[in-house]
């Protein structure tokens, strides 16, 4: 890697230190929030494995969806903690930094593709029931997954070689709480010009494709839907995909607006509070809302409470 000085510069994170008098509610929300995480993707996951009435295509991907989020998280909110608890920028070596961000690409990535898996899933099932089985085979299941990881793998290395083997100042200042695309590549020296407009565009693709994947999935589902005699029918099918359309509202939506909006229009401490709704938030919100908007998975954890409190 080629460097200003021949050395390894060491990257200072700004986090929230600009806004000290956030930074103590902050940190408290953010503990609270990442203790809720861990709790409900656990459960998911537990939950997924241990329960018969939930070893389904659909739950096999929510399974590996909680890990990813369980991942996410702790790879940026522990760091993100002992900054808020500092009153001062903290230093992050160049191989944290590379290492964060690598790990924080691989599991975007492979949240896209997984939301993609599951759509196609709802897909497969209400417009293709009779060949459902087939279609969501474990073979294929299994293949899905792999393919997310690969495709995140894939991506990440990418990037990471492309941003980190630019020349950087010695003591660079990333305007962010995490080592995040965006804010390191704009502090390379030089040629950058060219690595943002292929790094852009390679996030366009990974957000857009997944996305467009999504909606024609969708597309679909509505039709069918719409083609049912039976009110109740549509109701019930439709109840079985608004948790998952729900998911994907809130990880595209922000992920959208942080990525791909103008670099002019773009606010530092706008994208830092977007950052940590998609980074803490989010993950939080995905179990409880799998769990309160989905009979089974409710059902399956009364089952679960009642056996562990009153055991046959």
């Amino acid at each position: 890697m080629v460097k200003e000085n021949q050395t390894l510069p060491e990257f200072i994170l700004l986090g929230f230190s600009d806004l000290r008098a956030l930074q103590g509610p902050l940190f408290w929300v953010v503990l609270l929030v990442y203790l809720v995480s861990l709790l409900g993707n656990s459960m998911i996951i537990l939950l997924t494995q241990a329960s018969p009435s939930l070893h389904s295509p659909m739950y096999f991907f929510l399974r590996h969806l909680s890990v990813v989020e369980l991942l996410y998280t702790t790879d940026i909110v522990p760091r993100t903690l002992a900054d808020l608890a500092s009153l001062h920028p903290q230093a992050i070596s160049f191989q944290a930094c590379a290492a964060q961000m690598y790990i924080f690409i691989v599991l975007g990535i492979s949240e896209c593709c997984l939301l993609t898996a599951m759509a196609y899933d709802r897909y497969a099932a209400i417009c293709r029931p009779l060949h459902y089985s087939v279609l969501m085979s474990r073979r294929a299941c299994v293949a899905m997954v792999s393919s997310s990881w690969l495709m995140g793998i894939i991506t990440a290395t990418t990037h990471t070689s492309l941003i980190f083997t630019l020349p950087f100042p010695r003591h660079p200042v990333i305007p962010h709480f995490l080592c995040d695309i965006l804010p390191v590549l704009r502090l390379a020296s030089a040629g950058k010009h060219r690595s943002e407009i292929s790094v852009m565009t390679a996030t366009v693709v990974f957000i857009m494709v997944p996305f467009s994947l999504i909606v024609t999935s969708y597309v679909r589902i509505l039709g069918a839907i719409l083609a049912m005699a039976s009110t109740q029918s549509r109701r019930k099918v439709f109840s079985t995909c608004s948790s998952h359309l729900l998911v994907v509202f809130l990880f595209f939506g922000t992920a959208s607006i942080t990525y791909i909006q103008p670099r002019a229009g773009s606010s530092v401490t706008t994208n830092r509070i977007l950052s940590l709704f998609y980074t803490v938030v989010t993950p939080m919100l995905n179990p409880i809302i799998y769990t309160l908007r989905n009979k089974e998975v409710a059902g399956a954890l009364r089952h679960l409470v009642k056996r562990q409190v009153f055991p046959p």
